[in-house]
């Protein structure tokens, strides 16, 4: 939710709020989402644009009715030139208070900046303990400022930070993690998620993030409940113990069966396998580890 919106002199703040949410209506960003919904509700319409770009881990530009606007991070407006010397002095207080503040740019001059807030789900603050409690280290990697990431970490427990990056940015943190940390399994929803998603061990989407993330995945959460992620583990080791016992059982079953089916019991007691019960003998085999596999469905995914 946008928590500040402060628009300068020059510019009429309800002409600023059209033009960049009109721009934000293409993107699939939580910030421009944010924005949108922001805008509707100060009862602004929203408009087609001309054009619209996303630049990955920066904001994105795009035009409407002729006007050029540039919506993003500071180093989105310092490569494209536009001053940031004007900023207001209440704008450099949200970055200390541990608000990230966000650029609107029009025609190449500053015009507007704006806050936000990522709530913290209820969801997340369990899932953090569950994994401590399971013995797993935990890591924030966002785009973020460095003071709102620390906040938020430090609100839910989180044993490191990495702010401030990049799409690629999180792929070296993610390659850092593994070589001190082990195998590492990342949680993301965005666009630039994705490549880290991609790098992990296991990458995990939330089905109601962005296209990108969910194909660049290893398992998508078709819920927004994180704590699910925690349970995916105990259904993967349910999996794997099924697995071992349905190979152990058929190993043992046709090693047992297969020499009495070829005869070797004849010559001592003059015992033969009939074809017929040989095929059910076979059939029992192939139920058995199908109705062990179905046991799946009764596993409890609350890790104790």
């Amino acid at each position: 939710t946008i928590t500040d919106w402060l628009t300068l002199s020059d510019f009429d703040e309800k002409e600023v709020l059209t033009l960049a949410a009109s721009v934000e209506a293409k993107s699939e960003h939580p910030t421009a989402e944010a924005l949108v919904n922001y805008a509707k509700e100060q009862d602004i319409k929203v408009s087609e644009p001309d054009s619209f770009e996303a630049i990955s881990g920066l904001g994105a530009t795009g035009k409407v009715d002729g006007k050029t606007l540039y919506i993003g991070t500071s180093e989105l407006m310092q490569d494209n030139n536009i001053s940031l010397d004007n900023e207001p002095a209440d704008a450099k207080t949200w970055s200390e208070s541990g608000r990230t503040p966000i650029y609107v740019a029009v025609d190449s001059k500053l015009a507007a900046i704006f806050t936000q807030d990522d709530p913290i789900k209820s969801s997340a603050k369990e899932l953090i303990k569950r994994l401590h409690d399971d013995g797993l280290k935990t890591a924030m990697v966002t785009g973020d400022a460095e003071s709102t990431a620390k906040r938020i970490a430090k609100e839910l427990g989180i044993d490191e930070v990495v702010a401030n990056v990049k799409p690629d940015g999180k792929v070296d943190a993610v390659k850092r993690l593994k070589k001190e940390w082990g195998q590492v399994i990342f949680v993301g929803d965005g666009i630039n998620d994705a490549p880290a998603l991609a790098s992990a061990d296991v990458g995990f989407a939330i089905g109601t993030g962005t296209d990108v993330a969910i194909e660049s995945a290893d398992v998508v959460l078709m819920s927004d409940n994180l704590t699910v992620v925690q349970q995916s583990f105990a259904l993967s080791e349910a999996t794997m113990r099924n697995i071992r016992q349905n190979l152990f059982w058929a190993f043992a079953y046709n090693t047992a069966l297969i020499p009495v089916a070829a005869g070797v019991l004849y010559p001592f007691f003059g015992i033969l396998l009939s074809p017929m019960l040989a095929a059910g003998a076979m059939a029992l085999s192939s139920v058995f580890v199908i109705t062990n596999a179905l046991r799946l469905k009764t596993v409890s995914l609350e890790k104790k």
